[in-house]
């Protein structure tokens, strides 16, 4: 016979999973104890379970498992929601175990609205943000339950799921071999068959026939951990790519061909490439608005699109496709590899040349210098082959526009959720997964939304390097109120500030800096490099001097950003027709 809370974690452990996040609770105490019985597993206690559950996200999507987090019962499960619906919109293998009161007190379908203490139906709040959720309420559905679970977080389109354990049913024994099992079931076997059509042949076609081709690399690339193979093809093709927000990190800066991010805060001479583009084959990428600009019948307007994606409801869903593909990225892109391409862009390569050396990541259209990404480029120079995690605001975007990375680096952003407080917990487990250093890009409001997780960084003297871009605002919306509202500030400037940020991490035992001098920024980030000790390093901005440029404005098509080069300007770099309004 074997305790259910003992059998939770050895079958953790024989997923490989070593590492379990969160904090303790009455109703998750019987997994903690059953924790501490094994010498093979780790629990590592944040201060708040949206911290555990960030840091499972930067666990997993560093080692590929599937990260874990546990919480108790209540404000503990609800504290999760946040981190499940950011694995949920950025598809990574999460299992979130919960606790629960024990079955005899759970109202069921009994109209009250509580009857245990902590009580809360954690399972029927989350189901829309996983793929999959239940509460086990007999014994005898633990094992199966538990399987499926793992089993979907990990198959397919990747994800969270979450398992909802009552008390009663944790501190309970049972013959585990009695135990239905999921695996070889009918279920089990119907979601093996999936068939994927790569359509390989068409690809190649369309490839062969275009003149100026670009691949568009999302998240995906990087889910199914397809770099390497897609970088040997586009080694031996010269074919340029532009990406994603989410695969940025999919593609190095050390392509010669790679044309840097596209979208409403992309670089300006990739959404030109994107632009004018005959084909676009696109890679794990879910083509929203924040891509292709609001106004969808002015995006790539002379393009083929081709988009391949493990998600089938994904495919065509957003924006019109010429072509159609469900697969995974490395199921396709290792079909890809098998075939030869056969085509002579050098003029349209030289038209991208133009296009990078006239606009720059670090320079304005006025040739001046965007010291926020000057700085984060300067960053860059001093990263070897860390994991860089990055929070929500204008940082991210300078962060996407100019940080240079190696083949070697992984850098994790908040996509979908865009959930501010992201980067520091997700460093946390990244820098676990990992067992190496790692940089956290973060703003002022960000850092504030768990900077409680500080004391885990000094509490495992985590080698985490923090910089903070403190502009002393909300800078994201508040480049909204200047462009949209009359340039009133409320809760961006207004009735807004930051607390003294380096006295904070000095407060919870860590060392910390300010630079406020830009001109010495080198021999700063020389030193702050020069060890792997936790820092918190605090750049001071100017807030008047902290937009992101450029911009894709409403309705406006992607060639044509803010701030607006000429109208001739703008004609005599296109090659497809311009838009005259």
């Amino acid at each position: 016979m074997t305790k259910i809370s003992d059998y939770i974690i050895e079958f953790l452990l024989e997923k490989n999973i070593n590492k379990v996040f969160g904090y303790i609770g009455g109703a998750v105490a019987h997994l903690y104890h059953s924790i501490d019985k094994y010498e093979n597993i780790e629990m590592i206690n944040c201060i708040n379970e949206q911290g555990a559950g960030f840091a499972a996200e930067g666990y997993a999507r560093v080692s590929g498992k599937s990260g874990v987090a546990m919480a108790t019962s209540g404000p503990g499960a609800t504290n999760l929601i946040t981190p499940i619906g950011s694995c949920f919109f950025d598809s990574v293998p999460t299992l979130f175990i919960t606790g629960q009161v024990n079955t005899y007190e759970y109202k069921y379908d009994k109209p009250v609205r509580q009857i245990g203490f902590q009580e809360t139906d954690i399972v029927s709040i989350v189901k829309p943000i996983t793929k999959y959720a239940v509460m086990i309420n007999n014994i005898s559905e633990l094992r199966y339950e538990l399987e499926k679970a793992y089993y979907l977080s990990q198959n397919g389109r990747k994800g969270p799921v979450l398992v909802d354990i009552p008390m009663d049913i944790q501190r309970n024994e049972v013959d585990i071999n009695t135990l239905d099992s999921f695996v070889g079931s009918d279920e089990y076997k119907e979601l093996e068959k999936a068939n994927v059509d790569t359509q390989i042949e068409e690809v190649i076609k369309s490839l062969n026939n275009s003149k100026r081709p670009v691949i568009l690399i999302g998240g995906g690339v990087r889910l199914s951990n397809a770099q390497n193979e897609l970088l040997n093809w586009l080694e031996l093709t010269r074919i340029p790519v532009v990406y994603s927000l989410m695969g940025k990190d999919a593609i190095s800066d050390e392509y010669m061909y790679n044309m840097g991010l596209i979208g409403s805060y992309g670089n300006r001479y990739g959404n030109l490439t994107l632009a004018n583009s005959d084909l676009i084959l696109v890679l794990g990428s879910r083509l929203d608005t924040r891509q292709t600009g609001t106004n969808l019948e002015t995006f790539a307007r002379e393009a083929k699109i081709i988009q391949v994606d493990i998600d089938k409801n994904e495919l065509g869903s957003k924006i019109n496709v010429d072509i159609a593909i469900n697969s995974d990225i490395a199921v396709f892109i290792n079909e890809l590899n098998k075939e030869r391409i056969e085509i002579n862009i050098s003029d349209w390569l030289k038209t991208l040349e133009v296009y990078k050396n006239e606009f720059s990541s670090i320079e304005g259209i006025d040739k001046n210098i965007k010291v926020p990404n000057l700085i984060i480029s300067k960053i860059s120079n001093y990263l070897t082959n860390e994991v860089i995690a990055v929070d929500v605001g204008q940082h991210q975007m300078w962060t996407a526009q100019s940080l240079n990375i190696k083949q070697s680096q992984q850098v994790l952003f908040s996509g979908g959720m865009g959930a501010m407080g992201f980067s520091l917990p997700s460093a946390i487990g990244a820098c676990i997964a990992s067992e190496k250093r790692v940089v956290v890009i973060a703003g002022d409001g960000g850092i504030q939304m768990n900077i409680q997780e500080l004391e885990v960084i000094k509490r495992r003297n985590l080698p985490i390097k923090i910089f903070v871009l403190n502009n002393q605002n909300l800078g994201m919306v508040r480049q909204f109120q200047e462009l949209y509202f009359d340039k009133k500030y409320s809760g961006t400037v207004d009735d807004y500030s930051v607390p003294n940020l380096v006295e904070i991490a000095k407060a919870y035992g860590l060392n910390g800096r300010n630079i406020d001098d830009l001109n010495n920024i080198d021999d700063e980030l020389k030193d702050i490099f020069s060890t792997n000790r936790p820092e918190l390093i605090n750049i001071i901005l100017d807030k008047k001097m902290t937009s992101v440029e450029p911009k894709l404005i409403v309705n406006k098509p992607i060639e044509d950003m803010h701030p607006f080069i000429s109208k001739e300007k703008l004609h005599s770099l296109m090659i497809v027709k311009p838009l005259e309004n």
